[in-house]
């Protein structure tokens, strides 16, 4: 697999989980041990993950009971959240001291998030465990290895884009869509939206993520992947290219593309989000990732992906530094407890198995890691984030997850500042390097 990402050198970051002087010492150290939560005479295996609507969360449900069948005395207590309240849930529970409380299995995001949970020893070493499902996605573990041993096993991995509504473009006299796009044949996409009365973009700007994905992509456009990589290791944010982003950024924002409100809208909850305002065909276009599909089916009157969704990639800038086939993107994977019962490791191995990564990709949920799965997608759109993914560029992990939440806070905030008016190509570097310096 050509496909390159980078995640085993991971900032040290000084406000981390202040977790386990006496978490991993209650019986559940990197060993790992053989109890759980007691359901009668059953073991417990708690799973949290985010695919709480539609038939997303029906198969999950499904996946749960069928391993429950060929594990006799084996209960697993699943818990479905929108992704906002889950990590919001997850970063309570982890910080809080209480092992009782962290699940057995939940989503991990890599980066220095995952570094942090490492440190404070909440999370389980799987590379011996997992060996077989480890040598099967190998090229994309780079992300959840820290000091060369993996902690959570990817089972989705793909890119952020656009996610466009094809009838809407079509009405706009769109009728040549690039799937690379430069940023002038992008502006014109926008300005032809605007012309038919259609809000050329939706951004839920209220979670803050979403608009900073802006800023993310800007940078792998115009900044060489070394570039960055050194100026997180050096916490030298001076290149020019940088500020460019920003630059751009203040640009997009100056053309308002957006959807009316777009500073308090919410990310993926209910149909006025901004995932839902591209669901319910009320926008052209939404900046997403390879998850949008399952989102914007769940957010359907029928309970489907819309048909009319297309995909193309973010826009390059003339005189770009950075390489063309290089993107932005990340995954998810799944961690276990260093609390959680050993049948724990199991059913995370099993959720990378041939039979569900095949259900996951068949229902469009995301890209799957398992080679097994990837001829399943149904989604035309999807399935055409694939040949990117592996087409042999850098993808570099959203900025927020690669630094942690010390740093990608202070940054999504600034970086919203931006979208407000405010001018911040600066401010936006000063807030990295501030938070980065502690």
């Amino acid at each position: 697999m050509t496909r390159k990402m980078r995640g085993g050198a991971f900032v040290a970051l000084g406000a981390s989980i202040t977790l386990l002087a006496g978490c991993a010492g209650s019986g559940g150290a990197a060993t790992g041990n053989n109890t759980a939560a007691s359901a009668g005479d059953d073991q417990v295996i708690t799973w949290w993950h985010n695919s709480n609507t539609g038939e997303g969360k029906d198969y999950y449900d499904q996946v749960a009971a069928d391993f429950e069948s060929e594990h006799p005395g084996v209960k697993i207590e699943v818990s479905a959240m929108q992704h906002e309240d889950m990590l919001t849930k997850l970063k309570a529970v982890l910080q809080s001291g209480d092992a009782a409380q962290i699940p057995d299995v939940f989503m991990s995001r890599g980066g220095g998030e995952l570094k942090n949970e490492v440190d404070a020893g909440v999370t389980r070493d799987l590379t011996d465990v997992a060996k077989d499902e480890i040598s099967k996605i190998s090229g994309f573990t780079g992300q959840y290895t820290v000091d060369g041993k993996v902690y959570a096993l990817p089972y989705s991995i793909g890119l952020v884009g656009f996610w466009y509504n094809k009838d809407l473009f079509a009405q706009a006299g769109i009728t040549d869509v690039n799937s690379a796009p430069t940023i002038d044949e992008f502006n014109g996409y926008v300005d032809k939206l605007k012309t038919a009365g259609i809000d050329p973009i939706s951004v839920g700007a209220g979670d803050k993520w979403p608009a900073a994905h802006y800023w993310y992509y800007n940078v792998v456009r115009e900044c060489a992947f070394d570039t960055v990589e050194n100026a997180i290791a050096d916490v030298d944010f001076s290149d020019p290219c940088f500020t460019k982003a920003g630059d751009d950024l203040q640009a997009l924002v100056a053309k308002q593309p957006f959807n009316p409100g777009f500073l308090s809208t919410g990310a993926q909850a209910g149909p006025t989000s901004a995932s839902g305002l591209l669901a319910t065909g009320k926008v052209g276009m939404e900046l997403a990732g390879h998850w949008e599909p399952g989102v914007t089916g769940g957010l359907t009157a029928d309970g489907k992906v819309p048909s009319f969704l297309g995909w193309f990639a973010y826009p390059t800038f003339p005189g770009e530094a950075g390489d063309p086939k290089d993107q932005m993107g990340g995954g998810d994977a799944w961690e276990v407890s260093t609390s959680a019962p050993d049948v724990a490791v199991d059913f995370a191995k099993y959720l990378l198995s041939d039979k569900v990564q095949k259900g996951f990709a068949a229902l469009d949920m995301g890209l799957p890691t398992n080679p097994a799965a990837t001829g399943d997608l149904k989604n035309e759109a999807l399935a055409q984030l694939l040949p990117v993914r592996d087409a042999g560029g850098n993808t570099q992990l959203y900025l927020d997850t690669r630094l942690g939440s010390a740093v990608g806070g202070p940054m999504n905030d600034a970086i919203a500042k931006v979208f407000a008016g405010e001018p911040g190509s600066q401010e936006i570097l000063d807030a990295i390097t501030k938070a980065l310096k502690g």
